[in-house]
C-alpha cells in the first residue's frame, strides 16, 4: 500500500462488552471489589512467606513469586478496564496498547515457566525425598526464579517488534476486553499471515511445552505415591499437590482455548469469557487456593498476627467480657 493514501492510527478503541452496556455501573463494582481482593490477598501471601522463617522452603519461594507476578499481571490490564467501564472514550494509545501487550504476556509467560518449576519441585519432594534439600538448595531456586522471569520478559519480543511495523490506518476499535495480539492483528491494513503464524509458533511452543512438562511431572508423582502402602501417606503425598494442581488446571485450561487453536474457531464471546477467566479470575483465586486449602500457611498469618499483638487483644478483650 502506498504510504501516501494511508494515515497511522495514532490510539485504539477497546469495546470491552458491548452487550453489557447497560449494567456497566455493577461490573464496575464487581471487577472493583475482585481486583482489591486480588491484591490484598496475593500480596498478603506474599508478606507471610517472607515474614515467616519457618516458610522459607524452596516449594513457598515460588508460591510468594507467583503471588508477586499475580499483581503485576492484574495490573497490566484490570486497571484499564476499570477506567474504561466509568469511561464514554475507551480509549488507549499505539504506545500504551503495545506496552500492555508486551507486559501481559511476558508476565504470562513467566507464570508458565514458574508452574513448570514448582511442578518440579513437587515431583523432586515426592519422587527423590533424600535428595531434595541437596538438589533444591536456596542458590538454585534464586537460579530458576531469575530464569523464569529472563525468559518470561524476553517471550513476546520477537512478536511486539512485528506488530509494531504494521501499518494501521483504518479500523481503530479492539474487539476485546483489553490489547492483545489477535484483535490488535485483524486491525492491521496488510497481510499478517507471517505475525498470526509467528504468535502461534511462540505460543504453541511456549504453553504447550510447559504444559507438557508439568503433566510428565505428575505422572511420575502418581506413579510413586501408588506405591506408597498407606493410605495416610498417598493422602498426605496428594495434599501438597493440590493447590498447584488447581492453580494449573484453571490456567492452563484457558490459555490452551485461547492462544493454541485454529483461526477458524476465533469466537468474539468467548475470548472475551476466557480472558475474564485467566486474567482476572486465576489470580483472584490463587490467594484462596494457597490460603484456604493450606494449613502452613493459614499457621503462618496466625503467627504473624500473634507477633504483631492483634490475636493478643482479641483475646484480652474476650477474657474482659466473660469476667464481666
Amino acid at each position: 500500500m502506498d504510504a501516501g493514501n494511508w494515515s497511522q492510527v495514532t490510539e485504539f478503541i477497546i469495546l470491552g462488552f458491548p452487550h453489557l452496556q447497560g449494567i456497566q455501573a455493577y461490573l464496575f463494582v464487581l471487577l472493583l471489589l475482585i481486583y482489591v481482593t486480588t491484591v490484598l490477598g496475593n500480596l498478603l501471601v506474599f508478606l507471610v512467606v517472607r515474614l515467616d522463617s519457618q516458610l522459607h522452603t524452596p516449594m513457598y519461594h515460588f508460591v510468594s513469586i507467583l503471588s508477586l507476578l499475580e499483581l503485576g499481571y492484574t495490573a497490566a490490564t484490570v486497571p484499564k478496564m476499570l477506567s474504561n467501564l466509568l469511561r464514554e472514550e475507551k480509549t488507549i494509545s499505539f504506545s500504551g496498547c503495545l506496552l500492555q501487550i508486551y507486559v501481559f504476556h511476558s508476565l504470562g509467560a513467566t507464570e508458565c515457566y514458574l508452574l513448570t518449576a514448582m511442578a518440579y519441585d513437587r515431583y523432586l519432594a515426592i519422587c527423590r525425598p533424600l535428595h531434595y534439600f541437596t538438589l533444591m538448595t536456596p542458590a538454585r531456586c534464586a537460579k530458576i526464579a531469575v530464569g523464569c522471569w529472563l525468559g518470561g520478559l524476553a517471550g513476546p519480543v520477537a512478536e511486539i517488534s512485528l506488530v509494531s511495523r504494521l501499518p494501521f490506518c483504518g479500523p481503530n476499535r479492539i474487539q476485546h476486553i483489553f490489547c492483545d495480539f489477535p484483535p490488535v492483528l485483524s486491525l492491521a491494513c496488510t497481510d499478517t499471515s507471517i505475525n498470526v503464524l509467528v504468535d502461534f509458533a511462540i505460543n504453541s511452543c511456549k504453553i504447550l511445552a510447559t504444559f507438557l512438562l508439568i503433566l510428565s511431572s505428575y505422572v511420575q508423582i502418581v506413579r510413586t505415591v501408588l506405591r506408597i502402602p498407606s493410605v495416610a501417606g498417598k493422602t498426605k503425598a496428594f495434599s501438597t499437590c493440590a493447590s498447584h494442581l488447581t492453580v494449573v488446571l484453571i490456567f492452563y485450561g484457558s490459555i490452551l482455548f485461547m492462544y493454541v487453536r485454529l483461526k477458524s474457531s476465533y469466537s468474539l464471546d468467548c475470548d472475551r469469557a476466557l480472558a475474564v477467566i485467566y486474567s482476572v479470575l486465576t489470580p483472584f483465586l490463587n490467594p484462596f487456593v494457597y490460603s484456604l486449602r493450606n494449613k502452613d500457611i493459614k499457621e503462618a498469618v496466625r503467627r504473624q498476627l500473634k507477633r504483631s499483638g492483634i490475636l493478643i487483644e482479641v483475646k484480652v478483650g474476650k477474657a474482659g467480657q466473660g469476667r464481666r
